[in-house]
């Protein structure tokens, strides 16, 4: 299973040309491509696909969303590598 997860931009960086930043998903923080997102700062939400950001999302969303994903877990944790806190 493949899902979006939405999550908070804490760092955004260039690397390599690339613009990436460190994303929290709710206490699991994980180094992502923001390429995809431009104008995308720190303190935006966005929702991650296999390490890519792809969309920006309403922060009271992502939060909603997250509560969803963590009633899941296994799912999650499948995907982030770990389970949400």
């Amino acid at each position: 299973m493949c899902l979006g997860i939405p999550g908070k931009v804490t760092t955004a960086d260039r690397d390599d040309g690339l613009l990436m930043g460190t994303v929290d998903f709710g206490g699991v923080r994980k180094r992502v491509c923001l390429e995809y997102v431009p104008g995308v700062r720190t303190g935006d939400y966005v929702i991650v696909h296999v390490g890519f950001a792809i969309t920006l999302v309403d922060a009271v969303e992502a939060e909603r969303t997250l509560e969803v994903l963590r009633a899941m877990g296994d799912a999650v944790a499948a995907e982030l590598g770990e389970p949400l806190p």
